[in-house]
């Protein structure tokens, strides 16, 4: 029998890697999981945030910026939103909300000058 009162650390380490399950890599549909995104949806806009769930068409967002105007930086899709950020004097984007539920048709992993780019920009207030 083991006392484990008497584990030594390395002994301690050996049974927490028997006991845990080695972490796979996200593929697929999942592949988008915890990373940062633009999201266009079906009838909320386009948002921001990092993919927390994701079941079919739903997701779940957090730390989440809705992108109520945008204007890219560099061309004129969301996708180049995405690779090159927004300009931030043409764009008004909202304070994030810490989790929103979203019907999303579109996610686009966003790169890091677009995630400096959007999680810089102030948040716009109502005119």
């Amino acid at each position: 029998m083991i006392n484990i009162e008497e584990l030594t650390i390395g002994q301690a380490k050996e049974l927490a890697t028997l006991f845990s399950a080695p972490q796979q890599p996200q593929t697929g549909l999942n592949s988008m999981l915890g990373k940062k995104c633009v999201v266009r949806t079906h009838s909320a806009g386009v948002w921001f945030g990092e993919v927390a769930e994701k079941s079919g068409n739903e997701v779940i967002l957090k730390n989440a910026r809705r992108m109520w105007y945008w204007h890219a930086a560099e061309s004129v899709s969301l996708s180049a939103v995405a690779l090159h950020g927004i300009n931030q004097a043409k764009s008004k984007i909202v304070a994030a909300v810490p989790t929103v539920w979203l019907e999303a048709i579109e996610l686009i992993p966003a790169s890091n000058k677009a995630i400096t780019s959007i999680e810089g920009a102030p948040n716009v207030k109502a005119e």
